[in-house]
């Protein structure tokens, strides 16, 4: 690695200023994670704590320690989250931009006292094999960029060495591939029984009494393993089966590192992967809107692997990352167009990157992922991406919502209709509920029914009962059902998309099952507004402001209509005061027209 090229290229993108003020933030301890707002963690970073309740996990034995009390508020994946030592990256970067050693020192203080806070298998960050994945190759990338520092010792090293070496025995003693499906979580022990094998290579260590596993033993295991994984957890349209957007790109972070690596060290996975790879790429290119942006269609957790750059600000919903690498990877130009502004992840997993022309490449295409369960829509105005499909884990639901024909439109840039994100996890098991019902969504629902129907206090199952698919797409027009209702009342819901120049029409029926038509179905359409829109009756047409974008709204078939507070979370842990309008009817369907100039 030619690190006075690397330091070149951030200085010349004026990147280096913004660099070192994160990793001076991190020396500071104030950090922001999951919502928690910049907060300062004191002297001793709180390792054992979620800093936002001040609940506290006592040292002890992984196996018997309680994650999650759905009765508290105590958020588990905080203490996770600051143990993952994502931030190391940042303060690395910083190193090499100034030489200042008190990165280095910041570093190693804080690993050191890790290390003493928790030994092996005995403590709250022993308790999830994915998060000692995460932070054993977040720890390796620091190696890379702190092990020429003249204060750090052997005797440092050897003990963080020590520690990465039981980090890989631990994940292979505790793979989270156990439990009716597989999914990121095994991914992640995947990738990083990857980097361990490929960090320490032949290196063994050999010990009397029984035989645990080593470098080679993980690589091998890593590399079958996530061959095979890709073709269970990947859709044939690259979708991922996980039925959330986030997950998605969490999934295709850790297989594009992981490929990235192994392909500069001479291994390499099948063709057949490569391909499927290049074609999760493929679907991220295709979700993302004009902006940018992409739409946070079911679960959403802010999960990554490396960050490696914008540690402090990086966009939850803009994916672009990931495109910037796989453009270079690849050698696809249209993924390094979108990803043009984000030329400094690719640095750090490929080199510095190509130069990229300039041009407007606007996406005009449509685009149908039938396996994966979204379907996008485009002009040259418009976009619209529409949910239709299985829920995650083949009907199991984990991380899916009752999202089915709901749907995002944005008209010139700028977002009229959004899907509500996540919020939270076990913390608030209400709130939880809440982001993932039928009545958050931009869907209808019918009486008090969900569509798929899940138990309070159960937050990662809900059974398929949908069951809903595509019935046409031409690009221009949509058509979709589903059956959630059926068993409930005897209603399919079937819903009609058709983008024209200057308008969206959303047409509903609801229809009795195994006839043409229902009789009276008392129902509720709900359409949620991004915040700070505008929203005025007039009559029977609705006038929305959404920024700089008018729009007059249209509706017949509907008893009433009127704004409710509604919340959009847009990461992890925060959301925003918002509006939904909600129509109620009790006819056959609504008709519901979008008009722009």
């Amino acid at each position: 690695m030619n690190k006075d090229r690397y330091i070149a290229f951030l200085r010349n993108e004026g990147l280096d200023a913004e660099i070192i003020r994160q990793a001076d933030i991190v020396c500071a301890h104030q950090f922001d994670l999951l919502g928690s707002g910049m907060t300062d963690l004191g002297a001793n970073l709180p390792w054992h704590v979620d800093f936002k309740s001040g609940y506290r996990w006592e040292p002890r034995y992984y196996k018997k320690i309680r994650t999650v009390d759905l009765f508290s508020r105590a958020d588990v994946k905080v203490p996770w989250e600051l143990s993952r030592f994502q931030h190391a990256f940042t303060l690395g970067k910083a190193y090499w931009l100034t030489g200042n050693e008190k990165y280095a020192l910041e570093f190693q203080a804080q690993a050191e006292d890790w290390l003493r806070e928790n030994p092996p298998a005995m403590s709250v960050n022993w308790t999830c094999a994915m998060d000692v994945a995460i932070r054993a190759v977040n720890w390796i990338s620091a190696v890379y960029f702190f092990r020429d520092s003249p204060l750090l010792d052997n005797a440092f090293w050897n003990r963080l060495n020590a520690s990465l070496y039981l980090h890989g025995q631990f994940i292979m003693n505790n793979l989270e591939n156990t439990d009716e499906h597989t999914g990121n979580h095994y991914m992640s022990n995947l990738a990083g029984l990857i980097g361990l094998g490929l960090y320490f290579g032949e290196f063994v260590v050999t010990a009397p009494g029984k035989c645990r596993s080593g470098p080679k033993e993980w690589l091998d295991f890593g590399v079958r393993e996530m061959e095979k994984e890709m073709f269970v957890q990947v859709h044939e349209d690259g979708a991922s089966y996980e039925a959330s957007t986030s997950y998605h790109r969490l999934v295709a972070e850790l297989l594009l590192v992981s490929a990235i690596w192994c392909a500069r060290n001479g291994i390499f996975f099948s063709a057949r992967f490569m391909k499927r790879l290049e074609e999760m790429h493929d679907f991220m290119l295709s979700v993302m809107k004009p902006d940018g942006r992409t739409p946070m269609f079911g679960d959403a957790d802010d999960g990554r692997y490396l960050i490696t750059a914008r540690y402090g600000s990086w966009e939850r919903c803009d994916f672009r990352f990931l495109l910037a690498a796989a453009g270079e990877f690849f050698g696809r130009e249209d993924f390094r167009q979108a990803g043009r502004s984000m030329c400094e992840d690719a640095l750090w997993l490929t080199g510095p990157p190509s130069m990229v022309q300039l041009l407007d490449a606007r996406n005009t295409d449509p685009a149908a992922f039938p396996h994966g369960g979204f379907y996008v829509m485009r002009n040259h105005k418009a976009y619209c991406l529409i949910r239709c499909g299985e829920l995650s884990f083949h009907g199991h639901g984990a991380h899916s919502h009752n999202d089915q024909l709901s749907f995002e439109l944005q008209v010139e840039g700028q977002d009229v209709i959004v899907d509500p994100g996540t919020y939270v996890y076990s913390a608030d098991f209400h709130q939880r509920n809440l982001f993932r019902s039928t009545g958050m969504h931009s869907t209808i629902k019918v009486g008090r029914h969900e569509q798929n129907d899940f138990g309070e206090h159960e937050l990662f199952l809900m059974r398929e009962q949908t069951f809903a698919k595509c019935d046409a797409f031409t690009g221009e027009y949509f058509s979709g059902s589903h059956f959630g209702y059926t068993e409930k009342c005897g209603v399919i819901h079937r819903r009609d998309f058709y983008l024209r120049s200057g308008e969206l029409e959303v047409v509903d029926r609801l229809e009795l099952s195994g006839q043409e038509s229902a009789a009276a179905v008392d129902y509720t359409a709900c359409f949620v507004l991004p915040p700070g829109t505008l929203a005025v009756s007039m009559g029977g047409t609705w006038e929305l402001q959404c920024g700089a974008v008018r729009l007059e709204l249209i509706l017949q078939g509907a008893d009433e209509a009127g704004l409710q507070e509604a919340w959009v979370s847009p990461r992890y842990g925060v959301r925003e005061s918002s509006l939904k309008l909600c129509v109620r009817g009790s006819g056959q369907g609504l008709r519901a027209l979008f008009r722009w100039t």
